[in-house]
């Protein structure tokens, strides 16, 4: 049976509250927000930095629920700076088969890292054309 890596899930846009080096390397991520997007806690991640383009990977920590919380700790703390936005994502392998009626979780998030509704899909149609 082939195997496909296909999209988890994804956080978007969100908000990085503090960038710690003298850290042990991870994602400190709102626990509220971990649900939300179906990870847990030293789940691998690829993290991509929209402000500055850096990308790399990590696991997961969870944080306090509600609290916003988004920090890159350790070594990675070189690659995001607080306030920079970010995507977290994680992505599975699912038989082929499943691809294509396949639909990741998806979490929004406002400047406060704060879960928002998803923008009209017609809206960001608009926008590539």
């Amino acid at each position: 049976m082939i195997q496909i890596p296909v999209l988890y899930s994804k956080i978007h846009r969100a908000t990085v509250t503090d960038a710690q080096l003298a850290y042990q390397g991870s994602i400190t991520i709102d626990a509220h927000l971990l649900e939300l997007a179906g990870l847990h806690a030293f789940q691998q991640v690829q993290v991509y930095n929209i402000t500055n383009g850096n990308r790399f990977e990590t696991y997961v920590i969870e944080g306090p629920a509600h609290s916003g919380v988004i920090q890159i700790n350790g070594a990675a703390a070189h690659l995001a700076n607080r306030n920079d936005l970010v995507i977290i994502a994680a992505y599975a392998n699912i038989p082929q088969e499943m691809a294509a009626n396949w639909q990741p979780k998806l979490v929004y998030v406002n400047p406060q890292n704060q879960p928002k509704p998803a923008p009209d899909p017609s809206a960001l149609l608009a926008v590539a054309y």
